[in-house]
């Protein structure tokens, strides 16, 4: 009889442990799928709650942070992901935008041991948002890069966030990102960017590109569509490599709309200077948000390191910012490019290998 007793009580508390965990798969399916993404931006994979010990060490204020990881950049947004995470307190949730085909080279990567932590979500994100929005040529067909447009889409991908951080794959963090969070936005803004007129950045000319810190340097002013707005041509410039929105204010004034609307306008009517280093996704936000953005924090972007391989600021300085950002050619994963050894302390090794052979083609690249 006490066999039995023992066998009853086993097998009852098995049905609570399968009740209990059916319940909690329930409420997770819930959760993910209830509210389905548009657009093709679907969650694949999210991992829920930190460990009890680390939510102990770290405060309550939740984070949310939208990064870009394209398969053949996936070590810079890992390395941008750790430095983050490792400076800070808050409990940071990564939102990471992604193709499918990378999906499964990121989950492994994740899975080290100094990044097993991390709160994370994976989004894939469809290349077809953007048909009609972008015009791709034939020839140059391989060096487009949809994901650079994931930020257009904040809303979608961080549905139930009041206020995000969207930081580009070639930066690291320095400080607590918490201050970045804290940035405060002016009443009618739905987003706080750096001014590219200020410090040393404000003198700087991307090589064959004209004036990049300010509009001219971004918008055709012979076209008549971009004379209308009466934006004046040397307005400072910003950069959206690194900003914080008020997803609140986002959706009120449906920013989304207005940047695929001048996306759809450029595809017709050629609006972006001619003169461009190659970027299609600054122009949209400068005319969307000409006037009507706060400011954060210049050392919060200290922009320019990948402009050349020469070392730009002094050491202390660079010790000194709170997110370094290589926007330019020469990129950390590179060897020539500048501070590339503080890009390298935060660097984790790909498991499969594939990204050190993707440094080395760079490499050989940035030598000829």
């Amino acid at each position: 009889s006490v066999n039995i007793s023992i066998l009853i009580v086993a097998v009852i508390i098995f049905l609570l442990v399968i009740h209990h965990n059916f319940l909690s798969l329930s409420d997770f399916l819930r959760r993910e799928l209830s509210d389905p993404s548009p657009l093709g931006l679907q969650p694949i994979d999210f991992i829920p709650a930190a460990p009890q010990r680390l939510t102990d060490e770290r405060n309550d204020k939740e984070i949310s942070v939208v990064i870009a990881a394209s398969d053949e950049r996936l070590g810079g947004a890992i390395a941008a992901m750790n430095s983050l995470y490792q400076h800070t307190r808050s409990n940071v949730v990564f939102h990471i935008v992604t193709l499918n085909d990378t999906v499964d080279h990121l989950r492994m990567w994740l899975r080290s041991p100094i990044l097993k932590n991390m709160r994370y979500r994976i989004l894939d994100f469809d290349p077809r948002v953007l048909e009609g929005k972008v015009q791709v040529d034939p020839q140059k067909a391989d060096t487009f890069k949809p994901l650079t447009f994931a930020r257009f889409y904040l809303p979608i991908l961080v549905p139930h966030a009041e206020k995000v951080i969207y930081v580009d794959d070639d930066v690291i963090v320095q400080d607590d990102i918490l201050e970045l969070y804290n940035t405060p936005l002016k009443p009618g803004h739905a987003a706080a960017f750096s001014d590219d007129c200020d410090s040393t950045s404000s003198k700087v000319a991307v090589r064959g590109a004209g004036n990049q810190y300010n509009y001219i340097g971004f918008l055709d002013y012979k076209k008549e569509t971009i004379r209308k707005l009466a934006m004046k041509a040397n307005t400072c410039s910003f950069n959206p490599g690194v900003f914080v929105a008020n997803l609140t204010e986002w959706k009120l004034q449906n920013i989304t709309k207005q940047l695929e609307k001048w996306m759809a306008l450029n595809v017709v009517e050629e609006l972006y200077s001619k003169t461009l280093a190659g970027s299609i996704t600054t122009p949209p936000l400068l005319i969307v948000f000409y006037k009507k953005h706060s400011s954060i924090d210049p050392m919060w972007n200290v922009r320019h390191l990948g402009s050349s391989a020469g070392k730009r600021y002094s050491p202390q300085f660079v010790k000194a910012a709170k997110l370094l950002h290589w926007n330019g050619h020469f990129k950390p994963w590179g060897r020539t490019a500048s501070y590339a050894e503080v890009w390298e302390k935060w660097y984790v090794p790909d498991p499969t290998g594939k990204f050190n052979l993707i440094r080395r083609h760079s490499e050989a690249y940035e030598a000829k």
